[in-house]
């Protein structure tokens, strides 16, 4: 692998999702050089840096430092405008957890303001670069199931043990679509490209819940709930295939996850798309059986912060980065339609688009799978 100056990172949260990435992007890649992680909260900062080896700072100290270029934000998804817009003003590339923002209008304002300081913007999820669903993109780009003609994506949860009063989950942009189903969604998306029009329903259904957890001290409290917890939709994508969505998080553990492409010559069965890897079965034409997928890409096991190292080789290699804002923010206008559409009982066209890039590229044992799977990731 050619040597290129490493790209200086800071971690802005220090949440759970935290660890993964830290532990990824200090030992997985090598491009991202990881100096810091930080919040308003210097001494949970600290705490959590402590275990890394890195320099815990306050969420300013990250802004006002010139050498760190790409600041991942791993903070909830209410804080994300602020953070984001915050980071941008200071110079920064950005790397974001789901979602891009709750508010559409608030994203593509963050995008505006990117594309006029020349900086770039990435979003999670990143799972669809993994093994998974790059498989699966393969076998449909081969013309494995033939004319795609449309999708299905399900999924299931029983959320309301998570709930307590200001769980991020309760609120607008934490509900079942935005905080799951965008994983579907995206692996949809990162297949067949863009969506022409939504319709559907996004309800809560169970607006007044009570804290369920009987260790917690807030026990058998009753508080509001303001998120979805059942998402159905219709999509009719550009290309001309036509596919389903349906998120409940008001039915039972564990979830069964769901996700189908139909062609004319087969079907297409795709692991869970919040995961990185799982086997993908096929079904021709004729066949009773499904044939297991033989799978021939990297990242089959936990990678989150795989978008940030494939965004920082993108930035080195001055090419566009696969986990990018416009897709976020066509994920989250699809998303947000389906909301639309409950409230006006209207159909909502898009306005958003995206560029469908490249499938990373297939690899061998010797060169992607065992020392240097980042190979994978300068193309």
């Amino acid at each position: 692998m050619k040597s290129l100056q490493k790209v200086k990172t800071a971690v802005i949260g220090y949440g759970k999702i935290s660890d993964i990435y830290l532990t990824n992007m200090i030992n997985k890649f090598e491009i991202v050089d990881v100096i810091g992680c930080g919040g308003r909260d210097v001494e949970k900062a600290q705490e959590k840096a402590k275990l890394f080896g890195i320099k815990g700072m306050h969420v300013d100290e990250i802004m006002d430092n010139t050498e760190i270029e790409l600041v991942v934000n791993l903070t909830p998804p209410t804080a994300h405008y602020e953070i984001i817009k915050k980071a941008l003003e200071a110079g920064k590339n950005v790397y974001t957890e789901k979602i891009v923002t709750p508010d559409l209008k608030e994203a593509l304002e963050l995008k505006e303001l990117a594309k006029k300081c020349n900086l770039r913007l990435g979003c999670a999820p990143d799972t669809f670069l993994g093994a998974g669903i790059q498989s699966a993109r393969k076998v449909v780009e081969s013309g494995g199931i033939g004319k795609i003609v449309s999708c299905h994506a399900a999924v299931n949860r029983d959320m309301e043990f998570l709930y307590y009063p200001g769980a991020f989950h309760t609120k607008h942009g934490g509900g079942i679509g935005f905080n799951v189903g965008i994983y579907y969604l995206s692996a949809l998306l990162s297949i067949l490209g863009s969506v022409e029009q939504v319709s559907g329903f996004a309800y809560n259904t169970k607006p007044e819940c009570k804290v369920e957890d009987p260790s917690s001290p807030l026990f058998g409290e009753s508080f509001n709930v303001d998120s979805e917890n059942i998402m159905v939709a219709s999509l009719q994508f550009k290309n001309g295939v036509y596919g389903t969505m349906n998120f409940s998080s008001n039915t039972i553990w564990p979830q069964v996850p769901m996700l189908m492409i139909y062609g004319t010559e087969g079907i297409l069965h795709l692991p869970d798309p919040d995961k990185f890897g799982g086997k993908v079965y096929l079904q021709k034409k004729g066949m009773s059986d499904q044939i297991e997928v033989p799978n021939s890409y990297g990242y089959g096991e936990n990678s989150r912060g795989l978008g940030v190292a494939e965004m920082a080789w993108a930035m080195r290699k001055e090419r566009p980065h696969r986990a990018n804002f416009n897709m976020g923010c066509h994920a989250l206008e699809v998303l947000s339609g389906v909301v639309k559409c409950s409230e006006t009982g209207q159909v909502q066209r898009m306005e958003t688009d995206f560029e469908l890039l490249p499938a990373l590229p297939e690899g061998y044992l010797d060169n992607y799978f065992g020392r240097n799977q980042e190979c994978a990731l300068i193309v």
